[in-house]
Order: structure tokens, then sequence, then C-alpha cells
């Protein structure tokens, strides 16, 4: 195996052959990062890459605004707090993104900008938690035919185990910071997907829509192969 690729810019060594070596493109995280260093390493991923795309995550109104002065093409989730540059990869599959509320919106958003950066197509449904139970059986049929699902939940986090009990999918968890003060800025959400009756449930970290979007795109790639 030949050593792996890197772009050594000083203040970051970007990995150029993740994409070819685990089917998951580079990311820029932009948080902790100046507009300019995030704008020099998504220059790199496009210098260095044969894809032609390169993206960043958590990035604040400032950085967008640097990333789209450089490529006025850019596509820009302030939602999700993503950009990208370039053409993503066709998408395959569909992931089904549920929300338990609006506001868990931004991480599902995330999720989503994830999914297209890995060429993995995805669909979103907001507001389907269980204080209203039969708005998430109400989408059953969308479960159905989805390869994979991320269910985005704070507060109580019930969402995943409900959901989990209603397909042969995989779930994928992400516990949000949504809630009142006992959530404990979604720790009562993490502990409760992690200790879900349903089995079939995967839980990534408090509000890490990315990490959720990687897990749900390499098992719908894998299941395409």
């Amino acid at each position: 195996m030949s050593a792996p690729r890197t772009a050594d810019l000083g203040f970051a060594r970007l990995d150029l052959d993740r994409e070819s070596r685990t089917g998951t493109p580079e990311v820029v995280f932009a948080a902790g990062k100046t507009p300019d260093q995030t704008v020099a390493c998504l220059a790199a991923l496009l210098e260095g890459c044969a894809a032609g795309f390169a993206w960043a995550s958590r990035v604040d109104g400032a950085t967008a605004a640097a990333i789209r002065e450089r490529w006025p093409d850019a596509v820009v989730d302030e939602d999700g707090g993503c950009a990208s540059v370039g053409t993503p990869p066709e998408p395959v599959g569909e992931v089904l993104v549920l929300t338990a509320g609006t506001s868990d919106g931004p991480v599902a958003a995330e999720v989503a900008a994830t999914l297209r950066a890995c060429g993995v197509g995805s669909r979103r449904v907001d507001d389907v938690g269980v204080a209203g139970i039969h708005r998430v059986l109400a989408v059953a049929p969308e479960l159905a035919a989805a390869d994979a699902v991320v269910v985005v939940a704070g507060m109580d986090g019930a969402l995943p185990s409900v959901v989990a009990g209603l397909t042969d999918r995989l779930v994928v968890a992400v516990p949000t910071s949504v809630g009142y003060g006992a959530a404990f800025e979604g720790l009562a959400a993490l502990l409760t997907m992690l200790t879900a009756c349903a089995p079939g449930v995967l839980v990534v970290n408090i509000d890490n829509g990315f990490g959720a979007g990687v897990a749900a795109a390499r098992i719908v790639r894998a299941a395409q192969r």
C-alpha cells in the first residue's frame, strides 16, 4: 500500500486520498479556523483531489462570505452550516432523515449536506416527534422505502427507539442539544438513545450530523455494491 498523499499548508495537513481509501471525502472543519484558512484548505483539496469537489462543515457567516468571494458559484447551506465547491458525486440510494422537532433542523441539514458530499441521496421529513406519535406512524411507507434512516432528536430523545420498532433498516440516532435544563444540552437524549429498547439503533455524538451522515452513507454505498 502506497503512502497516502497529504497537502501540507503549515497550519493543516490535508488528507488528499481519504475518499479513495475510505469512501468519505476529506471535510474541512471550519470551526476554529479563520475564513482565510478555510478557503486555503478548500483550494488545496480542489487542486489535489481528482474529484473536483471540496466542502466544509461548521461554516459561520464570515467564512461563508469568504468562500463565496473566492468561488461565486459555491453552494452554502446556512441552516446546516456547510459549504461546498464543485460538483458532488452522483447520488445513489436514499436515506430518510427525520427530525423530532423543527428545532432539530440545523443538525438534520448537516446530515443531508454530508450525504450529498458522500454521493448518497436523502429526503427530509421534519417534526414527527413522539409528542404526537401519529406523525411518525404516518411516514411508515417512507421508512419502508428508505435504504437507511437517520433520526435527529433532542428533548427526551425517544424517537429513534420508536422508529427502530417500525422498520428493518438501520437507524442512525443523533441526539441534539435542544431541550430545557434537565436535557443537559443533549446528554439526556444521548443516554436515552444509548439505552434504546429497540435493537438496530446506532448512536453518534451530540449534534454530530456529520458523523451520522457518514455512517448512513457507508451503509447505503456498501448495499449498492
